[in-house]
């Protein structure tokens, strides 16, 4: 793709999330969604291979149908209500429609079966776009909506968090086990939207940093399957020392900075007298866990069975730039001990 064209669509990518950010107009927070699904679509089908056109026209019908859905239910509100302030949406059919759509949009259960097979066919950098910034702009319009009765956030973030963990369970494509991946921790967000807006921003801003650490640490070795975790040691050894720690990271262990957001999030559960809530997300989480182990084991633990011919190619110099690698692994491991700190600046 020419750079020219490949710079316009990544403004367009930014224009249509900062004009969903800055509407309070149902049209207008409609039409920078749109033009965010209408400038990924061409990054998607760049490759012109089968598979990604594929994953490109599952893409388009699931983002239509689901946009479709979403100005209908703001038509329809700003029919009953006479406004179309996205604030403002006092009835349970047309909050419920647009939660819905937007659920659809980011991939929750289950609404999710598009996820993964969209992100198969896709390059990690596309996925990486998909997995981050496409999520923005819908969770945003979710977290204005806020219905009065939360019970239907608690349940499609309690059933992504299941179908997350129990989905990539027998995964051997990366991409795969990282659409997954998104699709539980989006669960995560989605269940304390309503209950701690500031949490919910926290584990976003945690979860991409995570996601862009290990899709860059696979982007660099130019790993798709599992079985090619054990030949990064060959190619950049660092990378056997600190994508384990990413991947750990993201099933939320301690120490490591992924283990915050889950940690503050029971809690507030707990103080909201939700405490079967809590446990049961907490022991879905566990099936996330599973798959995160296999890939380290895969990378920390397995040789191939013969050494890559020729110059290893760690004794090379780099091509590519590793500077952002290196400080969003470094926020990934290394926060948890600022949790305190968080807690004062964010008002939890």
């Amino acid at each position: 793709m020419a750079p020219p064209i490949y710079s316009a669509l990544i403004i367009s990518l930014g224009l249509g999330t900062t004009m969903t950010f800055a509407s309070t107009h149902w049209y207008l927070a409609w039409m920078g969604i749109e033009i965010n699904t209408l400038a990924i679509i061409p990054l998607m089908a760049q490759n012109h291979i089968p598979r990604a056109i594929e994953a490109t026209t599952k893409y388009f019908f699931v983002q239509a149908t689901a946009s479709a859905t979403l100005l209908f239910a703001g038509i329809s509100n700003a029919f009953l209500t006479g406004q179309w302030d996205i604030t403002y949406t006092p009835y349970t059919l047309t909050s419920t429609l647009i939660t819905l759509a937007l659920a659809m949009k980011i991939g929750l259960a289950p609404l999710h079966s598009w996820m993964p097979e969209v992100m198969q066919g896709l390059n990690l950098l596309t996925g990486l776009i998909l997995s981050t910034w496409q999520k923005l702009a819908p969770l945003y319009l979710i977290y204005q909506i806020q219905p009065n009765n939360p019970n239907i956030f608690i349940a499609l973030g309690l059933l992504s968090i299941i179908v997350g963990g129990w989905g990539g369970f027998n995964q051997v494509q990366l991409r795969k086990i990282l659409a997954y991946s998104s699709i539980a921790h989006l669960g995560w967000m989605i269940l304390i939207l309503s209950f701690s807006p500031p949490l919910a921003l926290l584990t976003i801003i945690i979860y991409i940093l995570m996601t862009f650490s290990l899709f860059s640490s696979f982007m660099l070795t130019r790993t798709t399957h599992i079985n090619s975790l054990s030949t990064t040691w060959a190619k950049i050894p660092i990378l056997t020392i600190s994508t384990p720690l990413i991947l750990l990271s993201l099933g939320g262990l301690p120490p490591l900075t992924g283990f915050m957001p889950k940690w503050m999030i029971l809690q507030e559960l707990t103080k909201q007298s939700l405490c079967p809530l809590a446990t049961m997300a907490a022991l879905s989480s566990l099936f996330s866990l599973y798959f995160y182990l296999r890939l380290s084991y895969a990378m920390t633990l397995t040789m191939p069975p013969n050494n890559p011919a020729g110059t290893l190619p760690w004794r090379l110099n780099p091509r590519h730039n590793t500077l952002p690698l290196a400080l969003t692994t470094t926020s990934t491991i290394c926060l948890l001990p600022m949790t305190p700190a968080i807690m004062s600046l964010m008002p939890f």
